[in-house]
């Protein structure tokens, strides 16, 4: 069935992430793999299929980089997390945007969403860092390269 622009309206509908974010938790007592096990299974389901330019290093380590950059401004300071939150989940949109345009897929996207989702006071702000840091340790093994 065509529509009037033109573009086949019987495309699959969007298939849900390939990847199990349910296991990603932050708080006071974190499972004694999250760095590790947890860490790497995240990495091989971004991994996953390979997605031609999308899910590159370099784009996934600027997500990286900005969540390292406002962890380093709230340090352990209640206030500083306050103010800088809107700033956190502003990561949630550009994701969102990075996916709009083919940078990123949906897996990243959920686990990305995920880890900011969790991060919901600069304890876990700083458990969410480390987080990322083990995945793209993992995604370096595990990804392609640039």
């Amino acid at each position: 069935m065509q529509s009037r622009q033109g573009r086949d309206d019987r495309r699959p509908p969007p298939q849900a992430p390939v990847i199990n974010v349910s296991r990603i938790v932050f708080g006071k007592e974190i499972n004694a793999k999250l760095y590790s096990d947890i860490a790497e299974e995240a990495a091989k389901a971004v991994a996953g299929d390979k997605h031609g330019n999308k899910n590159k290093p370099s784009q996934l380590r600027r997500f990286y980089d900005e969540l390292l950059a406002l962890q380093d401004k709230v340090g352990s300071e209640k206030e500083r997390f306050d103010q800088y939150l809107p700033f956190i989940q502003m990561l949630k949109a550009k994701v969102a945007y990075a996916k709009g345009r083919d940078k990123v897929d949906e897996a990243f996207c959920a686990l990305l969403n995920r880890v900011i989702d969790q991060a919901d006071n600069f304890q876990k702000l700083k458990q969410a860092r480390l987080f990322m840091e083990a995945f793209m340790a993992f995604y370096k093994v595990h990804g392609p390269r640039d």
